[in-house]
């Protein structure tokens, strides 16, 4: 029995007897009214109309402790998924408006008399602890105990399954790009379990590679595992649903490479890092007619074409670049083409400066494909 459910009979059976009680005592106060309003002509049983006040109480305890139970668990939900440094707030604001409230006794029942100074005290309480709590939220990043929770809380990193797949996070966490904790939901960690135990090689390749990655993260960084989980209980909208409804809750950043989350988080408020936009931003940023000195690596698709790479791992396609496949040249960027995939730049081999020799100018011009340079004369 979990303590949700022990609690609800718990205040089931407190109704019960508090409004049991309230119809038993009740009774005589009835029976007198009876008799004084129609003396002898109403006849009422003193022990049956006891039973039935006493049943009626049992059965009202029973509907204001049902509903009564359900307010305090909405009221407690909204607590759960509270910051701490909100929660810290609220206390401070309830103990504030006792307090206050308690100073003010003394006035209130010398203007309200015996009769109305609890009503007045109860009122003046009430309103005090919303203008109380209030005041305390609005303040909660100036005040020195809750602006300290804040600044803990604030910070987290929801990873999701294809992040932890892809291996780069890692990496960027300890070149020291990625700050704060991290935190693998129950459910991810689950997903990346089932992936792991695929019947396909590869995908039972990228979950194994997966685990390992998180290993070393919980031995690098401050890798939390579902410890927040009951933020988001399970509901019909899968895992990327229930991701974004986690980090709401926690107030966190999702890291991701999926398109289609990066987009629904974004719609619902979530602030998402990107793996892959990350990459792009630090791609090198070459312009058209900028040099560069690349190696061929391999022949292109094109005849004479040669197919070099950056450091980054741009595509750098070399026309006339086949004859120079394994050797360093200069060459001058002509385009760059931006693709989905990524950014692609074609350049072709830089033209050898003029030499003068012995008289003579002698100079050597890179021309397309195997064609040998020559001195011009």
């Amino acid at each position: 029995m979990t303590i949700h459910r022990l609690m609800y009979w718990l205040f089931v059976a407190v109704g019960m007897v508090l409004f049991a009680t309230i119809g038993f005592l009740l009774t005589d106060s009835f029976l007198r009214f009876v008799n004084q309003r129609w003396g002898t002509d109403v006849m009422l049983s003193p022990l049956w109309t006891r039973i039935g006040f006493t049943t009626a109480g049992l059965l009202l305890g029973i509907l204001v402790g049902n509903h009564g139970f359900e307010l305090l668990s909405k009221v407690a939900q909204h607590l759960e998924e509270a910051e701490p440094d909100e929660k810290v707030a609220i206390g401070l604001g309830l103990f504030s408006a006792a307090i206050i409230t308690f100073a003010l006794y003394p006035l209130l029942f010398a203007i309200g008399g015996a009769r109305l100074g609890w009503a007045l005290t109860l009122l003046a309480f009430v309103v005090l602890v919303y203008l109380s709590v209030v005041s305390f939220l609005s303040m909660k990043e100036y005040l020195p105990i809750t602006a300290q929770m804040a600044r803990r809380s604030r910070g987290i990193k929801v990873l999701d399954t294809s992040v932890i797949i892809d291996g780069r996070i890692r990496d960027i966490y300890r070149a020291g790009f990625l700050e704060g904790r991290l935190y693998v939901p129950g459910f991810v960690l689950d997903e990346l379990q089932h992936i792991a135990d695929s019947e396909d090689p590869l995908r039972r390749a990228r979950g194994r590679r997966g685990l390992d990655i998180l290993m070393q993260l919980q031995q690098e960084a401050d890798l939390e595992v579902r410890t927040h989980d009951r933020l988001a209980p399970p509901a019909n909208d899968g895992v990327d649903g229930r991701l974004v409804r986690l980090a709401k809750a926690l107030r966190a950043d999702i890291v991701t490479n999926d398109y289609n989350l990066n987009r629904v988080a974004e719609l619902q408020g979530v602030r998402v890092l990107n793996i892959n936009e990350l990459a792009e931003a630090v791609r090198i940023h070459v312009l058209p007619g900028e040099e560069l000195t690349v190696t061929p690596i391999r022949e292109g698709q094109e005849p004479d074409q040669g197919i070099a790479y950056l450091e980054d791992g741009t595509m750098v396609v070399v026309e006339g670049g086949r004859a120079y496949i394994n050797q360093a040249i200069d060459v001058v960027v002509t385009s760059v083409l931006q693709s989905t995939r990524g950014k692609m730049l074609f350049a072709e081999p830089k033209l050898a400066d003029e030499l003068v020799e012995g008289g003579t100018d002698y100079g050597s011009r890179a021309y397309p494909g195997s064609r040998k340079r020559r001195p011009v004369r």
